[in-house]
């Protein structure tokens, strides 16, 4: 559906031009000479920016998640590098060289697969230096190399690994760091020519710029959303996405009225109840049960009952001023942000913003 058939009232609405501003001001983190690869994994943190050509043509190179996210970006005509973050499966292989994707690889069972190709593979050598999910220890670094060299339908363009706690252990990640400075000395000795040599996403780059070798991977920073607290003093971020509505009902009950399912909650005065199409169903998360605000003619305005799968209640008792039609900001990054509702669900604010459903149109502006 193109934004001119758009009729449903909830939308997310995306600032290009943030992205932008949050894109220079990570440039202005780094050395000249390193290359950012975006992560748009998970449709661009929800933010769906990865379905816009003229955006991801902005880069050299663009980290996934998964192979179909990177066929996505194939058909939708960028030909330049994409690079899967995650071991991919051994079913994917012939996807990802058909479509010129370039695998996160560390399963010893890939790379038998692709001995057998007769067709080139691309890839980057993951490093597991802390962790704890997927990578190659650095004591077998030599047995892969060794196997590397004997395949001849690999081309290992880079080396890479995750830091577990950049923004919460300093000394942790330092060790992390020298594991992987010990992997890509080993990796050079025999493969002097990799292209491309990474570790640091989004804390990474705020906390350990010494460590950005010559490729860094912004995700929520790209975004304008904190990847830890009190980022504002590093970073002038702007949000790029605002989640709102429109009130679609209004009606006045008296007091001892219960509102929604399971009767979770019973007015205690005469109130008057808004009706806002959004649930559940669109990644609003049911635990904002009783919990959490919207704001209605800059106003806020407490959700009350059950969150159904298609819509939620408000009380705009308060209110003076409220009709059907009224704009509603579920989080307009001011009275209410993203960080807000993820603390009202004790989750973070990454859930928040990359579940909000295909359902709901994201509309752009400039």
């Amino acid at each position: 559906m193109s934004l001119n058939e758009i009729t449903r009232p909830t939308v997310m609405e995306i600032n290009l031009q943030n992205f932008k501003h949050n894109l220079e001001q990570i440039r202005k983190m780094i050395k000249s000479a390193t290359t950012i690869m975006p992560i748009m994994k998970a449709n661009a943190y929800g933010t769906y920016l990865n379905t816009k050509l003229e955006v991801v043509n902005e880069f050299e190179i663009i980290g996934v998640a998964t192979v179909d996210e990177g066929v996505n970006l194939r058909k939708l005509g960028f030909q330049k590098e994409i690079f899967i973050l995650n071991q991919p499966a051994i079913s994917e292989l012939d996807k990802m060289i058909e479509n010129d994707l370039i695998i996160g690889l560390s399963s010893k069972e890939f790379l038998q697969e692709i001995q057998k190709q007769k067709r080139q593979v691309k890839a980057h050598l993951e490093i597991e230096t802390g962790m704890g999910r997927t990578g190659v220890a650095l004591i077998d670094i030599p047995k892969w190399l060794q196997k590397i060299e004997k395949t001849s339908t690999i081309k290992i363009e880079g080396v890479y690994t995750h830091l577990s706690v950049p923004d919460t252990d300093k000394q942790y990640t330092k060790d992390q760091l020298a594991i992987f400075q010990k992997a890509v000395q080993t990796i050079k000795s025999k493969l002097p020519k990799i292209k491309y040599i990474h570790a640091l996403a989004s804390n990474g780059i705020i906390n350990f710029p010494e460590a950005q070798y010559n490729l860094v991977r912004p995700g929520l920073l790209l975004y304008g959303y904190q990847s830890q607290e009190d980022i504002q003093k590093k970073f002038n971020l702007k949000p790029v996405a605002k989640l709102k509505s429109k009130i679609t009902f209004i009606k006045e009950v008296e007091k001892e009225t219960s509102i929604s399912y399971a009767r979770t909650f019973i007015t205690k005065r005469k109130s008057k109840i808004a009706t806002i199409p959004i649930g559940y169903a669109d990644g609003f998360p049911r635990s904002l049960s009783n919990k959490g605000e919207v704001v209605i003619n800059e106003k806020k305005a407490p959700i009350i009952g059950k969150v159904c799968m298609d819509s939620i209640m408000v009380d705009a008792t308060d209110i003076e001023v409220v009709n059907v039609g009224d704009e509603v900001f579920i989080w307009d990054n001011e009275k209410i942000t993203v960080d807000d509702i993820a603390h009202h669900c004790n989750t973070i604010n990454y859930e928040i913003i990359s579940t909000i459903g295909a359902r709901v149109p994201r509309k752009f502006k400039n």
